[in-house]
């Protein structure tokens, strides 16, 4: 028998909530700026209610802010809620450009041998 682990509810999670590429693909142009639902509907080509849904979860995980403006509603990312995910990432940072730094190096030894083999082949 297998046993599933609970998820976290996806609007109780800001990792979860940006696991979903098309709430990534929001937070990604609100980041250039404010914008209301038709603006973000009309820049990412998603139905209203579509883009309505994945903003109502932002909100309940605090990712995105929201005030009215007249009769419109204006989005913006809430950076302070994105700092526990940047934080995640970051402790990955160091593991990449040490990681990167071994490819380097790797690499020089790569070409110097490849300029070697090719002087070594004209003096012939």
């Amino acid at each position: 028998m297998m046993l599933r682990m609970a998820r976290a509810a996806t609007t109780t999670d800001a990792f979860n909530a940006v696991a979903e590429p098309r709430r990534r693909q929001i937070l990604d142009l609100l980041a250039g700026g404010e914008a209301s639902v038709n603006e973000i509907v009309a820049r990412i080509g998603v139905a209203q209610p579509q883009v309505s849904k994945h903003l109502r979860v932002l909100r309940e995980v605090d990712l995105v802010d929201v005030r009215d403006a007249g009769r419109q509603r204006m989005y913006k990312v809430n950076g302070r809620s994105l700092k526990p995910i940047h934080d995640w990432v970051m402790t990955y940072e160091r593991l990449l450009n040490e990681r990167f730094e071994e490819l380097d190096v790797v690499l020089d030894e790569l070409k110097e041998h490849r300029t070697k083999e090719k002087d070594d082949g004209d003096g012939k």
